[in-house]
């Protein structure tokens, strides 16, 4: 619910350290990415152009994290062959704690896929940990795209807009 507390994020990420949302301190907003993992060629496209757009949200104040339940050697793998070295890449997050967060789970449909894994999401979170936004996915398609995010949250902070739903 916009306004309130986000859960708790604790994460390993593929450089050896531990990212923990409580302890970010972003000028503006975290955008929070969970992406389905290697073998999703939607997620590759879409941390491809973030990765691209990395400048424009720390212009924005907007710190990034992209997380899925690779564990950390599939997840160095993603960095390589997508070549996403800009983006904080959270590896093997459990599903247990996807759920916190309400992410849709799925089960693997082919040798390709995890045997579970979760779906998309893109959440961005206020330095006091309170959720701006979300958008949730029970698909691999239909996320927002990149240069809308960046148009919001330049039109956010810009205008001093205020979190919606939260009624």
């Amino acid at each position: 619910m916009p306004g309130k507390e986000v859960p708790t994020l604790i994460v390993n990420t593929v450089n050896g350290m531990k990212w923990d949302l409580r302890d970010q301190q972003p000028e503006n907003f975290t955008l929070v990415v969970f992406y389905r993992g290697l073998h999703c060629p939607v997620c590759k496209s879409y941390l491809e152009e973030l990765n691209s757009k990395v400048e424009k949200f720390h212009d924005n104040g907007v710190n990034i994290i992209s997380i899925s339940a690779n564990n950390h050697r599939v997840a160095e793998d993603t960095v390589v062959k997508w070549e996403i070295e800009k983006l904080a890449i959270g590896h093997s997050f459990s599903i247990e704690d996807a759920r916190k967060w309400d992410l849709f789970i799925s089960k693997g449909i082919s040798k390709k896929e995890p045997e579970v894994f979760f779906e998309p999401a893109v959440f961005l979170v206020k330095p006091n940990n309170t959720l701006y936004a979300a958008s949730i996915q029970s698909m691999p398609f239909a996320r927002p795209s990149i240069n809308d995010l960046v148009k919001a949250t330049n039109f956010i902070i810009d205008k001093d807009y205020p979190a919606r739903g939260e009624s």
